[in-house]
């Protein structure tokens, strides 16, 4: 299938909000959004769509098996992902954000400061270029427990509206990064299939600007 574009799309919201912009660009006839099915071939226009866990988009992305994807930037940055970033789709928008208790002092250059996330690179990174010495506490759920229990001074999480922090006691003391929905291509795709993928953007552009 060499002459197809493949797509690895996440299951989930997210996936949702792309079966959507695929429709809107008359894209989506194959996909069956009520099936269980994992592969959609549209033999016509030599697409398929793949849909898989979100936490693989990168990974069949980076290793070929999809020419293209669609996945947070969060994800992106966490991976540090050998990938080309081609578009920003406008939607799954929300932040990396630090939060704690109201009056926690971040940077604090003489102090290491202890911070549960489920985001270490992107948490090393954004503190490094601080120069903040910090200790990572690698969380995989729940990381608003951790400061309530003593476990850690902060979190850096994603956040998009802010009431589970609420719900906790717990406030944003610094936003980190602006988070949304990317287009992104594999390298190898994207030099021998550059004419079908830059025609893909076009008509997400145009429609975008449309909308």
């Amino acid at each position: 299938m060499y002459d197809y574009l493949t797509f690895a799309l996440p299951k989930g919201r997210l996936g949702d909000s792309a079966i959507q912009r695929f429709e809107w660009i008359g894209w989506a006839s194959s996909i069956e959004k009520d099936s269980r099915k994992l592969i959609f071939v549209d033999e016509q226009r030599r697409l398929r769509f793949m849909f898989v866990k979100p936490v693989d988009v990168i990974t069949y992305v980076e290793n070929g098996v999809a020419d293209l994807g669609i996945i947070g930037k969060d994800s992106i940055l966490e991976e540090e992902a050998d990938v080309y970033e081609l578009l920003d789709l406008g939607f799954g928008q929300c932040k990396f954000s630090i939060a704690g208790y109201p009056g926690n002092v971040l940077h604090q250059k003489d102090t290491v400061l202890k911070i549960a996330t489920k985001y270490p690179k992107v948490t090393q990174n954004y503190f490094q270029k601080r120069n903040q010495p910090i200790e990572i506490i690698k969380l995989n759920g729940s990381v608003e427990l951790a400061p309530l229990v003593g476990l850690s001074d902060v979190i850096v999480d994603i956040v998009e509206t802010g009431s589970t922090l609420k719900a906790n006691g717990l406030v944003i003391l610094e936003d980190m990064i602006d988070i949304s929905a990317k287009l992104i291509a594999n390298r190898v795709s994207y030099r021998f299939k550059y004419d079908r993928i830059k025609g893909l953007i076009d008509q997400l552009e145009l429609k975008e600007e449309v909308l």
